[in-house]
């Protein structure tokens, strides 16, 4: 009988010791290490293989290359953070917090696709599948539910029905017998992961798994897991909020800077086209302070965003700095931009900022637009509605340039805005004579406060 030999994983970055420590030396976390069994075999079958050809190196010139046709969804806004559509035999990986989607958007996925799609379950029952199916209102093609968590039952059930999309729902729960460990701990998650990966790379199968998130908003189980799958997507929102945001954080086939946003209906999820229609407010009544408008990019798409300030006089001691959606220490560096370079006096008053839709943002072009709307609030003078921002602020309180500005000048322009304030060193090669948008061109805060408020 062979030795069964113990180790120590950490629970949180997948580290391994020898002996159980207290503090992981790679992630500094604390009480992390939990001892695995791990089980050696002489003759271990490799799963997810289809052929025992032995590779030889080979020249790079020698390579052939040829160019693969992508597999296009019907979900438009997939495709797109995908890249252009589901690579053959890459495996996609998707994360996000409890209840927020991934399941349903996974479901979707399933069911209105064209190919022969394989969805394997291991939290849910084929009933409950069934009946999430009904609520999202399709009718699946060729769609196969299968609810196991035994990765040898798997591989024999795709052996018999050849699926040309495969999705794992999720990896924390599959298991394999090579393993002697229960189910989501760090050997199991890496040696489930490593047979779906040769599965899809020897078929060219694209496999999609779900994974579950810790506490932290990290993906649960070793880090290695986001390093060995081909594509990282993250599933994002606030629950409370009916807009769900699906960003690339790891794409070896297209940008990692895509983004795609759904509405969470009853019906399912429905594609967002046009994002700045919904993510800026239409006040009928009369204009309030503190509002101004963004043009942002996000990817290749530009949008236009709501940023709403309010600046009160501080009723304690230490007035409150508070920033959602926006890097706080980014707010209180254009703060001090203001009281510095410009004079207002800031220092003694309560700023809250907010970006509108629940849209975390990080382009720097909306900089001018968080500053209009912190002056705007402070001066208690409202910015007209058809009036929209983008540039940067530097330290010394001047104007900076953004990238793309024609494709932010247009998205204005579509939107029905009728001024747009850019950069003054914006205007070098831009071609004005096909824009009925009216462009303000500025180089100083003091420039924009006073065409703004007089």
């Amino acid at each position: 009988m062979a030795k069964v030999k113990t180790t120590f994983f950490c629970q949180n970055c997948g580290a391994q010791a020898a002996k159980w420590v207290g503090k992981c030396n790679s992630c500094s976390e604390w009480n992390t290490f939990v001892e695995e069994v791990i089980q050696k075999e002489t003759k271990k079958a490799v799963l997810g293989s289809t052929n025992g050809r032995v590779k030889t190196p080979q020249k790079i010139a020698d390579v052939a290359v040829s160019a693969e046709k992508r597999i296009l969804t019907p979900d438009q806004e997939f495709n797109r953070v995908l890249g252009g559509g589901i690579v053959p035999g890459s495996i996609v990986l998707v994360g996000g917090e409890p209840g927020i989607g991934k399941s349903t958007l996974m479901l979707q996925l399933a069911i209105t696709s064209s190919k022969k799609v394989l969805y394997v379950s291991g939290e849910e029952s084929e009933q409950q599948i069934k009946m999430r199916a009904e609520r999202l209102s399709k009718t699946p093609a060729q769609c196969f539910i299968l609810t196991e968590t035994s990765t040898q039952n798997i591989f024999q059930q795709i052996k018999g029905l050849k699926p040309e999309l495969l999705i794992i729902d999720s990896i924390q729960t599959l298991h394999t017998a090579s393993i002697d460990s229960s189910p989501g701990s760090i050997s199991q998650i890496k040696e489930c992961t490593a047979e779906l990966l040769r599965f899809a790379k020897e078929t060219s199968t694209p496999v999609f798994l779900v994974g579950h998130i810790t506490k932290d908003g990290h993906i649960a189980g070793p880090k290695i897991l986001e390093h060995m799958v081909d594509t990282v997507l993250q599933f994002e929102g606030d629950r409370n909020h009916i807009y769900r945001l699906l960003r690339s954080t790891k794409n070896r086939f297209g940008s990692t800077n895509e983004l795609g946003i759904y509405e969470m209906q009853g019906s399912g999820l429905r594609e967002v086209e046009n994002p700045s229609e919904i993510l800026i407010s239409s006040n009928t009544g009369e204009p309030l302070s503190g509002i101004s408008i963004a043009a942002t990019m996000e990817g290749m798409r530009p949008m236009l965003i709501e940023t709403q300030a309010l600046v009160s006089t501080a009723a304690y001691g230490t007035p409150q700095r508070s920033a959602t959606g926006f890097d706080l220490r980014r707010m209180n560096m254009l703060l001090a931009v203001l009281e510095k370079r410009c004079g207002f006096k800031l220092g003694a008053k309560d700023v809250f900022l907010n970006i509108a839709g629940g849209l975390k943002v990080d382009d720097p072009a909306i900089d001018l637009a968080v500053v209009c709307s912190v002056l705007s609030s402070s001066e208690d003078i409202e910015i007209s509605a058809n009036t929209c921002f983008t540039a940067e602020v530097g330290l010394s309180g001047e104007i900076r340039p953004v990238n793309r500005i024609d494709q932010r000048i247009f998205e204005a322009e579509k939107l029905g805005f009728s001024t747009i304030f850019i950069s003054q060193n914006n205007l070098k090669g831009l071609n004005k004579s096909k824009l009925k948008i009216k462009i303000v061109a500025v180089k100083k805060i003091e420039e924009v406060f006073q065409r703004l408020f007089g």
